[in-house]
């Protein structure tokens, strides 16, 4: 269970000790027990591999969302904390679709909704982001939508 191995890697971390690596493997780990506790479950519970990705996701486009604060306010250095911090979650992360990729599903998906203008957009990046079963950024696929449909 990716829970396990991250708590594996933790005491590996303390051993080592590697300060920013242990920060970000113990705030995984906190993340798990929150969620764990929000859908009503108790703190010793595990969280399914499913969960544990959904919440490592959550964590990195917060790190994504305040590099890009830090950087609007001129702070370089709290910004490329938060990018290192991104780069450690996304280990933990599946691979991510290409933009080639989602750009064949979302061409297809355009011909079968019959999507002519951005009026549909909504509705057009919904089913591409179903059938890409998560496997797609969802920035990227906005892009390639507003590409496509330009």
């Amino acid at each position: 269970m990716l829970q396990d191995q991250i708590r594996e890697q933790m005491k590996d971390a303390m051993r080592a000790k590697d300060a920013p690596r242990l920060m970000v493997l113990r705030g995984m780990l906190a993340a798990f027990t929150n969620e764990l506790v929000a859908t009503g479950k108790t703190p010793q519970d595990k969280i399914d591999d499913e969960g544990a990705v959904t919440v490592i996701k959550r964590l990195a486009k917060q790190r994504k969302d305040a590099a890009e604060q830090f950087d609007k306010g001129d702070r370089k250095e709290l910004a490329d904390n938060e990018r290192a911090e991104l780069v450690m979650l996304e280990e933990y992360l599946p691979q991510t679709m290409s933009k080639d990729d989602i750009k064949k599903i979302a061409e297809a998906k355009i011909a079968e909704l019959e999507v002519t203008d951005k009026s549909k957009m909504g509705i057009l990046m919904g089913a591409i982001m179903k059938d890409t079963k998560g496997e797609a950024d969802g920035g990227d696929v906005k892009d390639v939508v507003e590409e496509l449909l330009g």
